[in-house]
């Protein structure tokens, strides 16, 4: 048996890197997953290789109504939601003074309003099964996870507009924490330093992402790169398995009494990236 059967989770972003890793530790622990990505064929990829029970939803976060859909085809799949795990984002990086409004708005969209929705979207099926448990007399946790990163807990150079939606994310986690602890809905955050994905792989023209059919630099200027895995002690970034687990402790039964905290999965770094 798997301490997660029976349980359903929703990923998002969960094509590639972290969400993937995420993905696949859930199933292999028993839990059903609803695989999201914006990118239809990793959506597809990531879900018929778990090791249980998924179903695939593809669709930009950020639209109207897509958060909503995400949800409902988790009810209609399975008819409840145990797990959410807040992960979808990308980066759109520059100094301040060279930051357009949209590449602000973009961020914030993404790494905080569309974690908002989400959790809103599924109120009802979180909330409302805890009431009939708590009037039974019995202790059902849920979990929330949501991903930030320690550009919002420190701050980064050259991404203001992604550190402000992680520092966002995190408040909207304590609140939630606040407001959902009576139906014994667990809420955190991680806050990932270094990890090896596509948003820290070298600036190359095939690190992009395509966002309404514009194509995005990801990535991070190769000094960067080489100064990064001094700043933590471990001498070296996680891989998305390593950061899946932080994940994984957080959905797991031993997390009960873990609820409003932002865990650090760093390596024991403490700064921020600097210039």
């Amino acid at each position: 048996m798997g301490v997660l059967d029976d349980k359903v989770a929703i990923v998002t972003g969960s094509g590639r890197g972290i969400g993937r890793a995420t993905a696949e530790l859930l199933a292999q622990h028993g839990a059903r997953v609803v695989v999201n990505d914006l990118d239809a064929d990793a959506a597809r990829e990531t879900a018929s290789a778990l090791a249980g029970e998924s179903v695939v939803h593809t669709g930009d976060l950020t639209k109207e109504g897509v958060p909503d859909a995400l949800v409902q085809q988790a009810v209609d799949a399975w008819g409840r939601i145990d797990i959410i795990v807040n992960n979808a984002g990308y980066a759109m990086d520059g100094v301040v003074h060279r930051l357009s409004d949209d590449a602000f708005q973009r961020m914030l969209d993404i790494h905080v309003v569309v974690p908002f929705r989400v959790v809103r979207a599924a109120a009802p099926y979180l909330r409302e099964p805890a009431k009939a448990e708590r009037a039974e007399g019995r202790e059902v946790f849920r979990k929330i996870v949501n991903v930030t990163s320690i550009a919002g807990t420190m701050g980064a150079p050259g991404q203001a507009n992604y550190a402000a939606g992680k520092a966002a994310v995190v408040g909207l986690t304590k609140t939630l924490a606040k407001e959902w602890a009576q139906f014994k809905i667990n809420v955190n955050a991680i806050a990932f330093g270094w990890v090896e994905t596509r948003l820290t792989g070298a600036m190359d023209a095939d690190n992009t992402i395509e966002i309404d059919g514009e194509a995005l630099q990801l990535g991070i200027p190769e000094r960067m790169r080489e100064a990064a895995p001094s700043l933590a002690p471990l001498g070296r970034p996680a891989t998305a398995q390593e950061a899946a687990g932080g994940i994984f402790l957080l959905c797991s039964p031993w997390a009960n009494f873990i609820h409003g905290q932002v865990i650090n999965v760093t390596g024991g770094q403490a700064i921020g990236m600097v210039a």
